[in-house]
């Protein structure tokens, strides 16, 4: 397993430097959420992490009451992702509709991902979200749990998948993951490089 964390604007300035020094490889840091709102430190958090040499991502706040494609459109708009950088979706807020409805938003949302893209993003999760059925037809994509109350890389799985890639294992003082894998797999979950095609 290879460690990692993410961040947002919640938690003020990042010291990249210094995490750079610790047994973190990958970060991610949110980008947006809806078709709107956009990090107020997503543009200094994504250029010190590629300064810091982390492999990178970034996430998508996903609000199901909104139109999924638009809201896959200023992600990637925000993000601008290069070859290597990792996507994901935090999907965890149903907006107030039933679970066929929310299923369906995460599957629009990341199939225009991946269909701008050519990566397959990340969906981050909690159990009970994915237990209730919002998370119907998404196992083919990876999946990124919230489940701190297990040790890391000992996650529980939620149906529909059957098995994790990342775990976010610690919310504090900032969010701790280990992905299931090596660096080289990690990166291959990346975008391509389809310059030249």
């Amino acid at each position: 397993m290879i460690h990692g964390i993410d961040v947002s604007d919640w938690q003020g300035p990042v010291d990249w430097t210094a995490h750079a020094e610790s047994d973190a490889v990958f970060a991610f840091a949110r980008a947006t959420e809806s078709d709107r709102l956009t990090d107020t430190r997503f543009a200094e958090n994504w250029t010190a992490m590629g300064r810091a040499g982390f492999v990178r991502g970034a996430y998508h706040v996903g609000r199901p009451l909104g139109d999924a494609r638009a809201q896959a459109r200023h992600f990637l708009d925000t993000a601008r992702l290069a070859p290597g950088d990792l996507a994901a979706l935090e999907f965890k807020a149903t907006d107030g509709l039933p679970a066929p409805e929310v299923a369906e938003f995460g599957r629009r949302w990341c199939a225009e991902v991946t269909r701008r893209t050519g990566l397959r993003p990340f969906v981050w999760t909690h159990l009970h979200f994915a237990a209730e059925g919002f998370c119907d037809g998404l196992s083919g994509y990876p999946l990124w749990i919230a489940d701190p109350a297990r040790p890391a890389g000992q996650p529980r799985v939620p149906a529909p998948w059957t098995g994790w890639a990342i775990q976010q294992y610690a919310a504090s003082p900032l969010d701790l993951d280990v992905f299931a894998g090596t660096v080289a797999e990690l990166i291959a979950l990346g975008a391509p490089d389809r310059r030249g095609k």
